[in-house]
């Protein structure tokens, strides 16, 4: 292999490395988040039901890498600093900011899940494309000895078999990164989801709360 085929073979073993990396990162990412979600949908019920805010919020902050927990602590937050706000005079103000809270977490959670998702498309999109490139350099360089040496195909069939190895490498790093990067897309989508039905549930939550409250006063 010459000192092309041998710059390609390590740009597909470091791309190769790399895209591992983000998939082992993301599935234990990924993993951690719907399972500390499970447990706080579990710890918060109670909680809830008492309108018990801060402990709610407490708990929600001992599950950081829950992406269920970030958006209900936002809706939390906002929904108490708009109630407790004295130019807050409509309870429904206080619910939409706290819808508001809800929906711009969840944007920003989906944005973090996404993190490296990006370099497993692109090696997956560009992986055989160089291995391509390693094979087409490989055989010009056959023929070239071909021409040097005056032998027949027989004499470049050695090295044309060479040189498909990096076609061959390509599509061994990019079908794994087209794999991971479709199964974890789902996964986000799933998580997607999850998201808006928490933060559906919990605006009803807060209505409830709300309108609650608003009879206290006036009664």
């Amino acid at each position: 292999m010459g000192p092309v085929g041998k710059t390609v073979a390590v740009v597909m073993v470091a791309m190769s490395i790399y895209s591992l990396w983000v998939m082992v990162e993301r599935f234990i990412v990924f993993t951690q988040a719907k399972n500390q979600s499970l447990k706080l949908l579990g710890a918060l019920s109670n909680l809830l039901t008492r309108g018990e805010y801060g402990q709610a919020i407490e708990v929600t902050k001992k599950y950081k890498n829950s992406h269920l927990a970030k958006v209900i602590a936002a809706g939390l937050l906002e929904f108490e600093a708009s109630r407790r706000d004295k130019r807050t005079v409509d309870p429904e103000l206080a619910v939409e900011a706290a819808r508001q809270g809800m929906d711009r977490t969840a944007m920003i959670t989906v944005a973090e899940l996404k993190e490296n998702l990006g370099v497993l498309a692109t090696i997956g999109a560009t992986a055989p494309f160089v291995g391509l490139f390693g094979t087409v350099m490989g055989i010009i360089r056959a023929f070239e000895g071909m021409a040097k040496s005056g032998g027949g195909i027989a004499s470049v069939s050695a090295g044309i078999a060479e040189a498909l190895i990096t076609t061959a490498g390509g599509l061994l790093v990019a079908i794994p990164a087209v794999w991971a990067y479709n199964y974890f897309q789902n996964r986000i989508d799933r998580f997607t989801v999850e998201m808006s039905n928490s933060g559906s549930e919990m605006a009803i939550y807060f209505m409830k709360e709300a309108g609650g409250a608003n009879e206290k006063a006036v009664g």
